[in-house]
């Protein structure tokens, strides 16, 4: 049986009005059950393109989660999977994924990047590919540079394995995938779901940040309209919060419930490990206690605002009872110069 190598390279962008395309149906992995079908979100594919990256002809899947998410996938063969020359072209490949995604709307600093190696045909243990630990360690790290044996020992140190003859490691920037039937298509849909979760949630996390900065600033700035269209302002931007909190709620909310319905054993377990090198639990308490401090501040400031509101209406009432207080002692002083004409 004859080693067999690949590289495949995906970037997830956001982006709107794309058009639906092809269902893409994953197939099971070993003999294992299948993550139920509608788990995870769903990817359509809308486009194939060819491109040249380093003298070879590459393959790139253009594909959407419903119409707010594009991954271009590209997959490539190559010689040797631990050399140099396989980490340059995993790189022009994430390049190339770049610029077919900004033809999409897809914007780089809202994108995220990942690789996978995938080693197949062999026979016994995958272990047996450990002696190149430092190439495997460098090309998860994105790191051309040879690491410290500490650093190479702690990134190896957890793999995960199904069968005797399989292995996954993963890592933030890519994953290692050793699989002697290179039966990867299920692993890879998981890797993906997780980027477009990881993804979803610096969104959710970015757009709060700026609706409560756009807020913040709406009560600071010095502004000379009156007590009441000022407070309608501020109550319409605040309205404008509560109204994307709602909907981030809803959609933090689909995206756990989703995730949580990954049932097989393998893939739950491959989703667990990925999650914990992305972090997610954290990016969940984040945009969780970002959302339920929201309310508190809204609470606050409109506590604020009657109080405010109130004071003001204390001013008013007490500047009409002296405006009254000076009309009954010119009327008593107008009746006393009557009286007094009389009396001459």
């Amino acid at each position: 049986m004859k080693q067999k190598y690949k590289i495949i390279a995906f970037v997830i962008a956001t982006t709107s009005g794309v058009k639906s395309g092809k269902l893409v149906n994953v197939k099971t992995r070993h003999s294992a059950p299948q993550y139920h079908p509608l788990s995870l979100p769903k990817q359509q594919v809308i486009s194939e393109e060819h491109h040249a990256v380093h003298s070879q002809d590459i393959c790139f899947l253009v594909k959407i989660y419903s119409t707010d998410a594009v991954i271009v996938e590209g997959t490539a063969e190559v010689a040797d999977i631990f050399s140099p020359d396989a980490f340059r072209l995993r790189e022009a490949m994430i390049d190339t994924c770049h610029a077919i995604l900004k033809k999409y709307g897809g914007q780089r600093d809202l994108s995220e990047e990942y690789s996978i190696a995938v080693v197949s045909g062999y026979t016994g243990d995958p272990e047996q590919f450990f002696d190149k630990a430092d190439r495997i360690a460098s090309f998860l790290k994105s790191e051309m540079m040879l690491l410290d044996e500490e650093e190479v020992h702690y990134t190896l140190s957890k793999p995960l394995k199904y069968a005797k003859e399989d292995l996954v490691i993963v890592d933030w920037d890519g994953a290692f995938i050793f699989d002697p039937d290179g039966d990867v298509e299920p692993m890879i849909y998981l890797f993906q779901a997780a980027n477009f979760q990881l993804l979803k949630y610096r969104i959710i996390d970015r757009d709060l940040d700026n609706r409560l900065e756009l807020a913040t600033k709406k009560i600071k700035e010095p502004s000379k309209r009156t007590f009441t269209f000022r407070h309608r302002e501020l109550a319409l931007a605040f309205r404008e919060v509560i109204k994307f909190r709602v909907q981030s709620i809803s959609e933090f909310n689909l995206l756990n419930r989703e995730v949580k319905l990954v049932g097989d054993w393998y893939s739950a377990r491959l989703y667990e490990a990925i999650s914990k090198k992305f972090r997610l639990e954290e990016w969940r308490q984040i945009i969780k206690d970002k959302l339920e401090s929201f309310e508190d501040i809204y609470t606050i400031i409109s506590e604020n605002f009657s109080i405010s509101r109130y004071q003001r209406l204390e001013l008013v009432q007490i500047g009409f009872f002296f405006v009254l207080q000076v009309g009954w002692f010119i009327l008593i002083l107008l009746e006393f110069r009557v009286l007094s004409a009389g009396l001459h």
